[in-house]
């Protein structure tokens, strides 16, 4: 790990950086150009302290997952995330393969849908990046262990992922969980990543192995979703889906068509959004 050059690497890559390039307002004045380090740590998911160390150039040794966070926070390339990656010692993660690197202009996409829920997910279910409005109205991905961030593991395993959604349409959101796994496993026999997904939810989950054994098959697509969220209630928002990078990754983007009580209830879901995110960081 060469310490010295990883230091200089993510103090370029702050400063080069502006706050509106996260979705961050400008704030008062700055002393100095790009990302405050304790902004940097906060998108990352790390304390201000460890990153602080780090470009310092006494931080301890980055696990893969910091260095990925890292390389999607200060949006590099995929040139320069494999830099970040040697700098740290570590092997880049084989690109042909998907490795959760989210390109920045796909991040610059997700940061300027304000108004509307967007996130970016890999075919398998994990979310690699979303937005503030996705973060109010399903909970912020980052904020949670790298287990608990793919939607078809949670749905299967964890009853506050199904309260998301109305009783009745959980039946339909199991299936096409299922059918779309059932595609990405058929389209990969050599990748595990699906296989494993698969085993794992076959014995952990009763619904899915049933549910396995019927065989559906069905790709992800667009459709109309119903969300029940805890302060603003009831919506019915339009779920568009596109294929980005090796078709590996999707972006997914949930809107309320205009004139109905559910696209008023997303642009309150915004006010709420924005004032937990500033109690939280408070």
């Amino acid at each position: 790990m060469n310490r010295a050059e990883l230091a200089d690497f993510l103090r370029h890559g702050r400063t080069r950086l502006e706050p509106s390039a996260v979705g961050l307002a400008p704030g008062a004045r700055r002393r100095t150009p790009g990302l405050r380090r304790e902004e940097v740590a906060a998108l990352v998911g790390m304390s201000v302290d460890y990153y602080t160390r780090l470009e310092q150039g006494r931080g301890p040794h980055p696990s893969r997952q910091m260095l990925t966070a890292l390389a999607r926070t200060l949006r590099l390339t995929d040139d320069e995330r494999d830099h970040l990656f040697h700098l740290a010692g570590e092997e880049p993660p084989r690109r042909a393969s998907g490795s959760g690197h989210v390109r920045p202009g796909l991040l610059l996409i997700l940061d300027r849908l304000h108004d509307t829920p967007a996130q970016v997910v890999t075919d398998c279910g994990e979310v690699l990046a979303q937005n503030a409005m996705a973060s109010a109205l399903a909970g912020d991905v980052s904020a949670r262990p790298p287990r608990e961030r793919n939607l078809v593991r949670r749905f299967f395993t964890d009853p506050a992922a199904r309260a998301l959604f109305p009783p009745e349409d959980l039946a339909e959101h199991a299936r096409s969980h299922v059918a779309n796994l059932r595609a990405v496993a058929a389209a990969r026999p050599d990748d595990p990543v699906p296989g494993a997904l698969v085993a794992e939810l076959r014995s952990a989950s009763a619904e899915f192995a049933r549910l396995w054994e019927s065989h559906e098959v069905a790709v992800r697509r667009a459709s109309t979703k119903r969300f029940v969220h805890p302060v603003v209630g009831l919506m019915e928002l339009d779920c568009e889906i596109m294929l980005v990078s090796d078709h590996r990754q999707l972006l997914i983007v949930h809107t309320a068509r205009p004139g109905t009580e559910s696209y008023e209830r997303l642009r309150l879901l915004r006010v709420v959004g924005i004032q937990d995110l500033s109690a939280h960081g408070a």
